[in-house]
């Protein structure tokens, strides 16, 4: 589980946030600190490695994962230049997809930031999903984006969309239950 730090005053970031584990046996440990506003998350299919959306650091970030769940190694995954990562999924390929609010588009990029593939939208993009029948179909939420201090609003601009992708959805969120 991810937080984006303490909520901040006006005009000003998050502060740093964490990343928490939770055992099965109801735990909580602090794993992660610092991150830059904690956003989307993704495990690979082998279960060694978890990659965190950092959106106010412009990057997304990776972790070894240890046998007791604690995180060790962290690395730049991938530097994303001006883009802001929010929702991200993993696919078959190891690449990442990762929605961009304020830059209204999805960008599939490989691990070092090699950007492939983007889909624009006409409103800010919020998670990303790979799913349907083969696991092709990117599904995107997507909403226009007035910033923080307009979220809460009477305005119903959401929509899914969705377009095919190269490569099928892999680790987790898993789009398929029944693949483990």
């Amino acid at each position: 589980v991810n937080g984006g730090g303490p909520a901040p005053a006006a005009g000003q970031h998050f502060g740093p946030g964490t990343i928490v584990l939770v055992t099965q046996d109801g735990e909580v440990r602090q794993v992660a600190e610092n991150i830059a506003f904690a956003n989307g998350m993704a495990v690979t299919l082998d279960n060694r490695t978890l990659i965190v959306a950092e959106s106010h650091a412009n990057r997304l970030t990776a972790f070894d994962i240890a046998a007791d769940g604690n995180l060790t190694n962290r690395r730049v995954w991938a530097d994303l230049g001006n883009d802001y990562p929010d929702g991200i999924c993993i696919d078959a390929e190891g690449c990442i997809w990762y929605a961009d609010v304020p830059n209204r588009h999805c960008v599939r990029v490989r691990d070092g930031g090699i950007k492939l593939d983007r889909v624009e939208a006409d409103r800010g993009c919020f998670a990303c999903m790979l799913g349907g029948p083969d696991g092709r179909t990117l599904y995107i939420t997507a909403a226009e984006w007035r910033g923080f201090e307009h979220m809460i609003s009477d305005a119903r601009t959401g929509q899914v969309l969705s377009v095919a992708s190269p490569a099928p959805g892999a680790g987790w969120p898993s789009y398929s239950s029944g693949r483990r």
